[in-house]
């Protein structure tokens, strides 16, 4: 039985066994949190190495500058598409209108961190700290300047890379140790979601999360498909079914970051795209490249201020797309960043901060679709890259169709 599969009928268990159970499913939490753990405990120092590799892979500086050109180009876009999505899904269900909600307690505003903060925050000044403090962003750029570096030195420098090759080829090899236990993993995640967030939580706010999905499945439909289709030519079902596993751990763990080795086994290994597109693009895209949680910030502002009886002018919206997308550039890929990152969209056009407790308690349901929708933004883009490089195998991509020809 395929892993993606296993996966899937480990997560309708999960939902089943958490209806039955209700809260008592908190004790199935310690065993979804060890299985985040492991797979948390390798993607700093496959982040380091697969990335660095994958600059130093890359020797003509041109073709390094004009493949990261392009993919911040992509990114950039799918992510300004997504935020004006979600505006318009919003404005058009009218989502928030008539709630009347009364809050007895208030959140606590924390103190908002400016765009420049936030630019200044993704330089590391302690690269050995920010792989302690597991800060992707940072680890980044640190490999991405250790790989220009590693190229200048020549010889002097390929000991350093031959350690980091190997590094990256035995974190390959962890990641898919890690996901044979990835089954009882999303079961006890699936099962202590179902059981803390039941329908008397969902019910007041299924509105919200229906349009919510909708708008995830009309961007996957016409931006992801779309540009499979007319960009890179291909036909966007074997993308599905290559990205099967991935899909499924990113709706179960609500982490871009947690899913990102088995994203880039998919990737290489199901789809086509070659080691040293795949190394670049798919952790830069886990940390930069949110279009789920954009959809989800330019959506909830609008529903927050239709709830307060705020109207929003056009200014305003215009402020929403441009702080949202440098927030979701600015988000990490873990559960709750999207939530945090949106009192930023929320303090730039002066939304009430207390709104966040209005979508507080879905947040967690909201984010599986909106995982799964960063994960396959991340795929889309590095297949498309890859095609106009030449850095694509086409019939691997279609691989178990061109079998099904040849045997008939």
């Amino acid at each position: 039985m395929k892993l993606w599969i296993k996966i899937l009928i480990a997560l309708v268990l999960g939902v089943i066994t958490g209806i039955i159970l209700g809260p008592q499913a908190e004790m199935l939490k310690p065993i979804g949190t060890i299985f985040l753990s492991l797979i948390n405990m390798i993607i700093v120092l496959l982040v380091l190495s697969s990335m660095t590799v994958g600059i130093t892979s890359i020797h003509d500086p041109k073709k390094l500058s004009k493949i990261g050109t392009k993919t911040i180009l992509y990114y950039l876009s799918t992510t300004i598409v997504a935020i004006v999505l979600g505006l318009l899904f919003s404005k058009f269900f009218a989502l928030g209108d008539g709630l009347g909600f009364q809050f007895t307690g208030e959140i606590k505003n924390q103190d908002t961190p400016t765009l420049a903060e936030i630019f200044l925050s993704i330089i590391p000044s302690n690269p050995i700290a920010s792989l302690a403090e597991g800060n992707v962003l940072q680890i980044i750029v640190f490999a991405l300047f250790l790989g220009f570096a590693i190229n200048f030195s020549g010889e002097k420098g390929k000991p350093l890379l031959q350690f980091l090759e190997s590094l990256a080829d035995v974190m390959y090899r962890l990641t898919s140790i890690i996901m044979e236990f990835s089954p009882i993993g999303v079961f006890a995640l699936m099962a202590w979601v179902a059981g803390t967030f039941g329908a008397q939580v969902l019910f007041p706010l299924l509105k919200f999360l229906i349009v919510y999905y909708s708008a995830c499945l009309f961007h996957v439909i016409f931006v992801y498909c779309g540009m499979l289709t007319f960009l890179a030519r291909l036909n966007p079902l074997p993308f599905f079914k290559g990205m099967s596993d991935a899909i499924m751990l990113a709706f179960s763990t609500s982490s871009s970051t947690a899913t990102l080795p088995v994203s880039m086994h998919c990737v290489q290994k199901n789809l086509g795209v070659s080691k040293n597109i795949t190394s670049f693009m798919l952790p830069l895209g886990s940390t930069v490249n949110m279009n789920g949680a954009a959809i989800f910030q330019g959506m909830a502002a609008v529903f927050v201020a239709n709830a307060y009886g705020i109207v929003m002018d056009l200014p305003m919206l215009l402020t929403i797309v441009v702080t949202g997308t440098l927030s979701s550039i600015g988000a990490a890929g873990i559960p709750g960043t999207g939530f945090i990152m949106l009192s930023v969209v929320f303090a730039s056009v002066g939304l009430p901060i207390e709104g966040l407790a209005l979508i507080a308690g879905i947040d967690r349901i909201r984010e599986m679709g909106s995982t799964v929708l960063n994960v396959m933004g991340d795929a889309v883009c590095a297949i498309c890259i890859a095609k106009q490089e030449g850095e694509f195998d086409e019939r691997q991509y279609y691989h178990e169709e061109l079998v099904e020809i040849e045997s008939d």
